[in-house]
């Protein structure tokens, strides 16, 4: 019903930035809490950051605060997350994704819909 569409992924050097966003279609963005995750290769997906629907009280796991930011858009149906600051430990494919939950969503199985996702490489 959702669909989810990254882009903004590429090669950067360590200390660099990168700003991926992602377009929501076919159903009512303001109604999805959002989120992005990662998954590099040989690890499991997990949570990078999360968004309420309202856009307030953003979620940052440990290893990205005060380095990324998540933002979104309900008027433009987007969702964006600024990468300050990268290092290699930041590479891998980076999925947004959307859960019917109000506030933020944390687990991986709350979230209904994901995008295809999008390669982040940051190189030392």
């Amino acid at each position: 019903q959702v669909q989810l569409v990254e882009s903004g992924g590429g090669l950067v050097q360590a200390g660099g930035s990168l700003r991926l966003s992602c377009a929501a279609s076919g159903g009512t963005f303001s109604n999805y809490a959002m989120g992005w995750f990662r998954q590099a290769p040989g690890k499991e997906r997990g949570l990078v950051a999360a968004i309420s629907r309202s856009g307030r009280g953003p979620y940052y796991v440990d290893s990205v605060k005060g380095r990324f930011t998540i933002a979104r858009d309900n008027a433009k149906n987007t969702v964006a997350l600024q990468m300050n600051n990268l290092n290699p430990e930041d590479t891998a494919v980076y999925y947004c994704a959307a859960s019917p939950r109000v506030l933020v969503a944390l687990l991986l199985n709350e979230y209904n819909y994901w995008g295809q996702g999008t390669q982040v490489t940051v190189s030392s």
